[in-house]
C-alpha cells in the first residue's frame, strides 16, 4: 500500500522522503527500497496516483515540439547559432527558416535573420547526441520585433501560463499588451505603452517568485488592478 508522506505542493530539497510503496512518479524524484526521496530543489506535486517535483532552478532542456524564444549569436552562410538558454547551442538551418529556397552563392543569410535578432522559434529535433535544431518555416513562428524580452525559469513557464491560459491571458487583457512565452523561460512583451509593458513584466516576476502559493491569480489581477487606479 503507497503512502504519501510530503505534503502537497510543499517545497522539498534534495533527500526529502516524499513516500512509501508503490505508487507512479515522475520528474524531480528518485526511488530507494520502496521509498521516493527528492533528487531537486523544487515544488512537490501529489495527484492522487502520482507524484513529481517540479525543479525551481534549472537549466531548460530542449523537447522537440517545445516553441521557444531566442537570440541569434552567430550568423553563417547557411545557417544560424541561437541562443535559447539551454546547455545546447541551438542550430536554424536556412532550408528550416523559410519557405522560400535559399541559395547560398546569391541569398544572404543576413537578410532573413541578422545579429542579435530575437527570434520565435519550434525545436524540431533534439536527441543530446547533437545540437538541437531550429525551425522557423511555420506559420505564427519568425522574428519578434519591439517589445521587451524578460527570462524566468523554465519550471515556472506553466504557472504563468495557467490552467487552459487563464492567468496569462488575464494578464494579457489587464495590462493590453501581446505577450509571448516561450517554454524555454523566455517571454516576450510588447505594448502600445511603455507602462502597459512594465505592468506585465511586474505580474510576471510576481508569478515567479510566488509560484507555489495559493490564490496567485487574485493577487495578480489585484495588483494590476490598483496600478490602474
Amino acid at each position: 500500500m503507497s503512502k504519501v508522506i510530503a505534503k502537497n505542493h510543499a517545497i522539498v530539497i534534495p533527500g526529502d522522503l516524499l513516500a512509501e510503496g508503490p505508487i507512479n512518479y515522475g520528474e524531480g524524484i528518485v526511488k530507494r527500497n520502496g521509498e521516493y526521496y527528492s533528487s531537486v530543489v523544487g515544488l512537490f506535486q501529489d495527484k492522487g496516483d502520482f507524484i513529481q517535483v517540479k525543479a525551481l532552478r534549472g537549466k531548460y532542456i530542449p523537447r522537440p515540439g517545445d516553441l521557444v524564444i531566442g537570440k541569434v549569436i552567430e550568423v553563417g552562410l547557411t545557417s544560424w547559432i541561437v541562443d535559447i538558454g539551454s546547455p545546447y547551442i541551438a542550430i536554424l538551418s536556412a532550408n528550416n527558416a523559410t519557405e522560400k529556397r535559399f541559395d547560398p552563392i546569391n541569398d544572404d543569410a543576413r537578410k532573413i535573420f541578422s545579429l542579435g535578432d530575437i527570434i520565435l522559434t519550434k525545436i524540431a529535433s533534439f536527441d543530446r547526441t547533437r545540437d538541437p535544431l531550429l525551425i522557423t518555416n511555420e506559420r505564427g513562428l519568425g522574428k519578434l520585433r519591439g517589445g521587451r524580452l524578460i527570462e524566468i525559469e523554465a519550471s515556472h513557464i506553466p504557472r504563468v501560463i495557467g490552467k487552459k491560459g487563464t492567468m496569462i491571458n488575464m494578464i494579457k487583457r489587464l495590462t493590453r499588451t501581446q505577450i509571448i512565452t516561450g517554454q524555454n523561460g523566455k517571454i516576450w512583451v510588447n505594448g502600445k505603452k511603455i507602462e502597459d509593458e512594465l505592468k506585465a513584466i511586474q505580474a510576471i516576476t510576481k508569478i515567479e517568485l510566488e509560484a507555489h502559493t495559493q490564490g496567485l491569480t487574485d493577487r495578480i489581477r489585484d495588483m494590476i488592478s490598483e496600478d490602474q487606479q
